[in-house]
């Protein structure tokens, strides 16, 4: 008994271990594991997304902030959300409010949540992407994944038939600050847990110390992405959509398949 014993454990050991290194391969496919601990009563199971499907002239809602907004842009429209338009071959929709998060309201309307219940219910965009957001940061980590989750309540029953991606905050200034990297993870486990495709700028690395001052405009665009910025914003957010198309789907069963082009 004593060695089956031992064998057990040892099987049981060379398991973990197996599972640990596999776990730590990396796939862009899959949400980015919580770096920060989570509470037992806020743990997170984490769902594999649904096949991202777009139609040929997709009709895309871009929601977020005033990067979406367009800020510090030479033209408000040549801001990134109207910019995907074109690389999407599609048309958008922007809803962008300066200075609005999930918790703080902003210059120009109020909070995701009250501004999303306003939204036009008979829009029907086939994809929605909700950008943002680093206006929360002072606002702190406490009601934020509650206000997260109302937001994405109310979006997903406004458009049931949409596809939506979260779009994580983007660094304005480097190194990314604590509170910015703890509201990508807050926003990465939430959409985990719902099954929906995050895109995060800061995992990604999309802003470095070698391109900053070419994306960032820190005079008078006060740290928001200039007209160069926001093209390649838009370029990038599209290569993304691209790259989450051609995603292998994982099946019941553990198998990957990659959708048909």
């Amino acid at each position: 008994m004593a060695r089956s014993a031992r064998a057990t454990a040892l099987f049981v050991a060379l398991a973990a271990a197996v599972t640990a290194v596999v776990l730590g391969v990396w796939r862009p496919w899959v949400p980015a594991p919580i770096e920060s601990p989570i509470l037992a009563s806020e743990e997170v199971v984490t769902v594999a997304p649904a096949p991202l499907v777009l139609p040929e002239h997709p009709r895309v809602l871009v929601f977020g902030d005033s990067w979406t907004y367009g800020s510090a842009a030479s033209d408000p429209t040549l801001g990134y959300a109207y910019l995907l338009a074109d690389l999407l071959g599609g048309e958008t929709t922007v809803d962008g409010v300066r200075g609005s998060g999930y918790l703080k309201p902003g210059i120009d309307g109020p909070t995701f949540g009250e501004r999303i219940a306003a939204l036009d219910p008979t829009l029907d965009p086939d994809l929605v992407i909700i950008q943002g957001s680093i206006n929360d940061r002072a606002a702190g980590a406490v009601g934020y994944r509650e206000a997260v989750t109302a937001a994405w309540d109310a979006l997903a029953a406004t458009y049931p038939d949409a596809t939506i991606v979260v779009l994580g905050p983007a660094p304005h200034e480097l190194p990314v600050g604590d509170e910015t990297a703890r509201i990508d993870r807050d926003l990465a486990a939430v959409a985990g847990g719902r099954g929906w495709w995050y895109v995060s700028p800061v995992q990604e690395e999309w802003i470095t110390d070698q391109n900053y001052l070419a994306v960032i405009d820190v005079d008078l665009g006060n740290k928001h992405p200039s007209t160069d910025g926001h093209r390649y914003l838009a370029e990038k957010i599209a290569a993304a959509l691209t790259e989450l198309m051609a995603a292998p789907v994982t099946e019941a069963g553990g198998a990957e398949t990659t959708p048909e082009q």
